[in-house]
């Protein structure tokens, strides 16, 4: 599992182009179910459209899941350029539709082209980011004394506390990145005197936001 940029929520815009409305609404998907029934959402939204034109990546790097359609536009004049501008996006787990009501005027091949293009381009720019990463949920058990301790080593690696449970002893449910786990479990080893370790639980993909610079 490797960390990548998602869309952080679901998005919409749109333009004109020569009469005819494009309406492009993106959203984060995380199976190719999810990215059909996104499309069949926006359909069932938009009944009366002329077209709904569907482009998606599922995955991300060289392992990915892709699809587009031209839903009855020209062939390769809808759904491949929308596609285009997703691989090209950075993002992955992504879906968009484009939505047309067509205006009564032809935009010939090379419109067609520049009009899904520029719709995707635009729902796309500035869309608030998060970020998709492998992470750990552990446990530590932990004497009181060393519960301050313990808050910094998890602040300090990028940690996030999930549960804490007041016995004898302290039991935390910690959330920690993969990539942080073997720095976290030596200074947690080193600050307690080699008397505590974490114990890893289960694994998963976490959703996390990227903060704006």
């Amino acid at each position: 599992m490797n960390r990548y940029p998602i869309p952080a929520t679901e998005r919409r815009t749109e333009n004109s182009v020569l009469n005819s409305r494009f309406i492009a609404t993106v959203a984060p998907v995380f199976s190719v179910d999810e990215a059909r029934l996104f499309v069949s959402r926006i359909k069932t939204e938009f009944p009366d459209a002329s077209h709904h034109v569907p482009a998606y990546i599922i995955g991300f790097g060289p392992s990915v899941i892709s699809h587009c359609s031209d839903d009855g536009e020209p062939a390769g004049t809808a759904g491949r350029p929308a596609l285009a501008v997703l691989s090209g996006s950075g993002f992955g787990d992504i879906a968009v539709v484009v939505t047309r009501y067509f205006g009564g005027t032809k935009l010939g091949t090379g419109g067609l082209v520049r009009a899904y293009g520029d719709a995707v381009r635009q729902v796309l720019t500035d869309l608030p980011s998060a970020e998709k990463i492998p992470t750990y949920t552990i446990l530590v058990a932990s004497p009181y004394a060393w519960f301050d301790r313990l808050q910094t080593l998890i602040r300090n690696h990028s940690g996030k506390m999930l549960e804490q449970d007041f016995a004898a002893d302290i039991t935390l449910t910690i959330q920690l990145p993969v990539e942080t786990f073997a720095a976290f479990q030596i200074s947690l080893m080193d600050a307690t005197h080699g008397t505590l370790q974490a114990v890893i639980i289960s694994i998963e993909d976490s959703i996390l936001p990227i903060d704006p610079i």
